[in-house]
C-alpha cells in the first residue's frame, strides 16, 4: 500500500462559521483572519494505492460551478486535482474508487464535471465507484433546510444516475471495521448524518483522515466547534472519545482543511487533548 496527499484547491471560509460560539479573540491564535474575517481553508483529499485498486477520499470543490459561486469562497492558490495526481504518475482515469466523507459540495464537488460540450453533467472519474452510505445518502437528497445549501444536486445525484454509486455497511455502534474499501469506518453524525472517518493502517501508524470532524488544528479544544455542524453537542462528544483513541494509541491524524498543518499527532494535557507534533505529509506517507 501507498499513500498520497492530493491537493484539491484551496479557498477561504468565514472564521465565525468555523469556530461557531468561540470568541475571535481565542481562535485567531491558531487561525488568523484577513480584514474580511476569512481563514485559509485546504481540500487535501488522500490516495490510497492498494493492489489494482486506487482509492481517492474526497474530491473538493471541483470546477464546474459558476464564477458567482466561487466568489464567495476566495480561491486561492493553483492546485487541482489532475495536477496532483499527475505529479505522482497518476491520471483521473485511473481512479477505481472515490470515498465520500459525506456530501457537503467542498468534500464532492469535483465528483462530478461537465461534458465536453457543457451540456450534461457526468462522473468526473469514469471508471471508478463512488461510495457513500444509505442512510448519509438519503439524508443528502432530502435535505433539511440548514444544509440544504451544500448538498447541491448537480454534485450528488449523477453517481446515482450513472450506475456507478455504491453504500458501505453500517455498523452496529460508531466503527465499522473491514470495510469493502480496506479500511476502518469511524461514523460520526455530530456535523452532519453518518459522516464517514476513514482509519487506515499503513506502515505500523494509524492514519486518519478527518474529515470535518477535526477541521482543522485549532478545532482541538472539544468547544470549538463549526457554526456548520447540525448537532455540535453531539460534536462535542465523539471529538471527546476519537481524541481519546488518537491521544491513547497515538494515531496520525490527516488533516483535510488545515491549509498549513498537514498531520498531526495528540496528547493528553490537564487542559484535554492538545497538539503533540505537526507533521508533513512527505514525512508520514513516504
Amino acid at each position: 500500500m501507498k499513500l498520497y496527499p492530493i491537493q484539491a484547491g484551496n479557498f477561504k471560509l468565514d472564521g465565525g462559521a468555523m469556530f461557531g460560539v468561540v470568541p475571535k479573540s481565542l481562535w485567531t491564535r491558531t487561525n488568523p483572519a484577513d480584514a474580511n474575517n476569512m481563514i485559509d481553508i485546504a481540500a487535501r483529499c488522500l490516495l490510497i494505492e492498494d493492489g489494482k485498486r486506487l482509492i481517492l477520499i474526497d474530491t473538493g470543490m471541483g470546477d464546474k460551478q459558476s464564477d458567482k459561486f466561487f466568489g464567495y469562497y476566495n480561491l486561492w492558490g493553483d492546485d487541482n486535482i489532475d495536477k496532483s495526481l499527475a505529479k505522482y504518475g497518476f491520471h483521473r482515469d485511473d481512479i477505481t474508487d472515490v470515498f465520500m466523507t459525506h456530501l457537503h459540495f467542498d468534500h464532492c464537488g469535483g465528483c462530478v464535471k461537465w461534458n465536453a460540450d457543457r451540456t450534461l453533467l457526468e462522473p468526473a472519474f469514469k471508471n471508478a465507484h463512488f461510495w457513500s452510505n444509505q442512510k448519509h445518502w438519503d439524508w443528502a437528497t432530502k435535505p433539511n433546510r440548514r444544509e440544504v445549501a451544500s448538498f447541491l444536486e448537480e454534485n450528488i445525484l449523477p453517481m446515482q444516475e450513472s450506475g456507478q454509486l455504491k453504500f458501505t455497511g453500517l455498523p452496529e455502534s460508531d466503527l465499522l471495521e473491514n470495510s469493502d474499501l480496506g479500511f476502518d469506518i469511524f461514523f460520526a453524525n455530530g456535523h452532519t448524518e453518518k459522516q464517514m472517518i476513514p482509519i487506515i493502517n499503513y506502515k505500523g501508524k494509524k492514519i486518519c483522515f478527518m474529515a470535518d470532524l477535526l477541521p482543522t488544528a485549532g478545532h482541538l479544544p472539544l468547544p470549538f466547534v463549526m457554526g456548520y455542524d447540525t448537532r455540535p453537542l453531539l460534536t462535542l462528544d465523539e471529538k471527546e472519545k476519537f481524541l481519546n483513541l488518537a491521544a491513547d494509541n497515538n494515531y496520525y491524524l490527516f488533516l483535510e482543511h488545515d491549509a498549513h498543518n498537514e498531520i498531526i499527532t495528540v496528547k493528553h494535557t490537564d487542559k484535554g487533548v492538545r497538539l503533540n507534533e505537526t507533521f508533513s505529509c512527505e514525512s508520514i506517507l513516504n
